[in-house]
């Protein structure tokens, strides 16, 4: 099955009000998400903690085979603390209601939210959909059932003839050329030459 690369999404306006997505570059992932508010509302505070769910004025149709993911956008987490509680949010393909945004603000100032602000982006990309199979057992890895940080938080890295061999599982070992690089133990390993 061939993804069709420029899948259309159709959108619907819930309100006058509504400001339609938009890419902002040429090279942008994501459809900025505007927040729409009734016009007797100036804006909507969000205080430090807090979970608001902002509407868009807009209901979309994501193509079969596709999802819509639901991002933060990065200006508004860097400078501002805002963020989404369940990043990335998914709309599914069959899912026609308004499109609303949870935001929370994860910093210590209260935030104001005004209509029109961009307050999210909107990524459409293919999904799979798995079989599912039972079985009595899965197989054998290196890792095996270590989760939650099992891997350690450092990645070893060594330069070998000036091109270089990443590793972040303990123990794995990199292959370059023909050559076994071996990471160099626990915590980060300075960058060498030789």
């Amino acid at each position: 099955m061939s993804i069709n690369p420029n899948p259309e999404l159709l959108v619907k306006l819930l309100s006058p009000r509504a400001t339609l997505p938009a890419y902002q570059s040429a090279g942008a992932a994501g459809l900025d998400l505007s927040a729409c508010l009734p016009a007797e509302t100036e804006s909507l505070t969000i205080r430090p903690g807090e979970i608001l769910l902002v509407p868009t004025g807009l209901a979309i149709a994501v193509p079969p085979g596709f999802e819509g993911q639901v991002r933060a956008r990065s200006g508004l987490a860097t400078k501002h603390g805002i963020g989404l509680p369940n990043a990335p949010g998914t709309i599914d393909s069959d899912y026609r209601g308004e499109l609303k945004v949870a935001v929370i603000n994860f910093s210590t100032k209260p935030f104001e939210i005004t209509h029109a602000l961009r307050i999210a982006q909107l990524v459409v990309a293919p999904v799979a959909k798995a079989d599912i199979r039972v079985v009595s057992d899965l197989g054998e890895t290196t890792r095996g059932a270590g989760g939650f940080g099992s891997t350690g938080l450092s990645s070893t890295i060594e330069v070998r003839g000036g091109t270089a061999l990443q590793s972040g599982v303990p123990g794995a070992t990199t292959l370059q050329g023909g050559d076994a690089v071996s990471p160099k133990g626990a915590g980060p390993a300075p960058l060498t030459s030789r």
